[in-house]
């Protein structure tokens, strides 16, 4: 049996969401976060020995990272659904969206949260530099979104499901504005109407409002 185990507010919430929109049998155990210092639970931790979410087991297999995951997801439960295969159109940008959504974009979100508990003030030029280089992403990503309705076209893939905790659920750990980013905001209103979407965040988060608006809600502490 496939076993999603999701860490509240978590990059695991990208797996459940997967998992719906490909219609896969699975079984959802859900963790809270410790009350002192709001890090995974030992039952957690004890899963995977970087204790990080997200992780999923199968049979015997234990897999982590997310990326690796929706790999296996799409491949082993998906038929390959919800990809590009080479020599289609927008294989190549299926390819760079679904690596610059860990490898770059939730990278670099993580940067600048880590500067700022450094020194958050205009002296700190690394920070400075940061955010310049996170507003160069947001542009690119506006632009993209511009073009098309979904990262890699017109249609939702495993791209789509890598970048979109970064854009919502981990902006209640660092916020930041998209209201300067009108397409993106049109991606996230899309997103928001997908059942699959709704189901899973029901099911990961409930009480949770998804964040899909300009402005990120109240900073978990």
């Amino acid at each position: 049996m496939l076993t999603v185990h999701h860490l509240g507010r978590s990059q695991s919430e990208r797996i459940v969401w997967l998992c719906e929109e490909l219609g896969i049998d699975y079984e959802l155990r859900c963790y809270k976060r410790r009350m002192d210092n709001k890090m995974a639970p030992p039952e957690y931790i004890s899963l995977h020995p970087l204790g990080a979410a997200p992780v999923i087991t199968d049979g015997d297999l234990v897999l982590g990272e997310s990326g690796a995951i929706i790999e296996y997801l799409v491949e082993m439960h998906g038929s390959g659904c919800m990809t590009i295969k080479p020599g289609m159109p927008g294989y190549t940008d299926y390819l760079y969206w679904l690596h610059f959504a860990n490898g770059t974009f939730q990278a670099q979100i993580l940067r600048m949260l880590s500067l700022e508990r450094v020194d958050a003030s205009d002296n700190n030029a690394p920070l400075t530099m940061a955010k310049e280089r996170f507003q160069l992403m947001l542009s690119m990503m506006e632009k993209k979104l511009g073009e098309s309705d979904y990262l890699a076209g017109d249609t939702l893939t495993a791209a789509d499901i890598m970048i979109i905790f970064s854009l919502t659920t981990m902006r209640l750990f660092k916020p930041y504005d998209l209201s300067q980013c009108p397409n993106i905001l049109a991606y996230l209103q899309r997103i928001g109407e997908r059942p699959a979407y709704r189901r899973a965040m029901q099911k990961a988060e409930p009480g949770l409002t998804p964040v899909l608006g300009a402005e990120s809600p109240i900073i978990v502490h």
